[in-house]
């Protein structure tokens, strides 16, 4: 059990009751019906439920700690970067707006340079991920670990594709050089949750290409704290802003790689 003298223990129980509020949105708006919008393009959706619920998780959280800044899918960046919560309020929108039930909240904290705590609430299960750094992974308040499965053949792993493919279709070559492997690969929609089944040992390993901060803080710390690796393509360690990301369990980290690359 994460110990309750950690330093950032104070934030995760914000960050989990924050996450509560998002996910009640979540449901009342699938309950109630909503109004969808657009924002870079016709695929890329938006609704009120990613709008109320970050308004909700950035109230709660800075009312508790008004030092913190704060980065939202929805709202943009506001305060600094010293110490900030890093939120998407609705991870999958697309698949929401569909009535796909693959989509969460993702809250992260900012600290000393690194992520130190992360949240993803699934909203249509109700499992809770969450992991502070140095205290492992849990879902639902049991740990949880990556697999040890040795070989990327049998292996199960999931990637992500920009709204616009035509005009960035740079995801689509790694793709065919896994499908081609006979690699198996799902495209789930919500690279939270994602990296979220990496950390719980449903998934082997996840790629994708340009995802934004709100995207992968949470889940990275969690596939880390539950054993993984997470690098960018070149094998580099990942940082938030990399154009990549290649979350494993480790074992297969390496010829996942270049797999995607075309080196083997």
């Amino acid at each position: 059990m994460i110990g309750r003298r950690h330093p950032y223990y104070p934030y995760l129980e914000a960050a989990l009751e924050a996450a509560s509020l998002a996910r009640g949105i979540h449901l009342y708006y699938l309950e109630k019906g909503f109004t969808e919008g657009t924002k870079s393009g016709p695929t890329d959706l938006v609704t009120q439920a990613d709008r109320e619920a970050e308004e909700a998780v950035k109230g709660l959280l800075l009312s508790r700690f008004p030092e913190a800044g704060f980065l939202g899918e929805e709202g943009g960046s506001e305060g600094g970067k010293a110490l900030r919560f890093i939120v998407d309020p609705l991870d999958g929108t697309v698949n929401y707006a569909h009535g796909f039930p693959f989509f969460a909240v993702s809250i992260a904290l900012e600290a000393e340079g690194a992520i130190q705590m992360g949240v993803v609430m699934d909203t249509a299960r109700g499992e809770v991920f969450y992991a502070l750094r140095g205290e492992g992974a849990y879902l639902n308040g049991r740990p949880i670990r990556v697999t040890g499965r040795e070989s990327l053949v049998g292996s199960l792993l999931a990637t992500g594709f920009p709204y616009d493919v035509a005009k960035d279709p740079e995801n689509l070559t790694y793709f065919e050089r896994a499908l081609r492997k006979g690699l198996l690969v799902r495209r789930p929609g919500a690279a939270a949750l994602d990296l979220a089944y990496v950390a719980a040992g449903r998934l082997e390993g996840f790629w994708e290409v340009k995802l934004n901060p709100w995207d992968v803080a949470a889940g990275w710390l969690l596939v880390e704290e539950a054993g993984g690796r997470v690098t960018d393509l070149e094998g580099n360690p990942y940082r938030l802003g990399s154009r990549y990301i290649l979350a494993t369990n480790g074992r297969v980290h390496e010829a996942l790689r270049r797999t995607l690359l075309g080196l083997d």
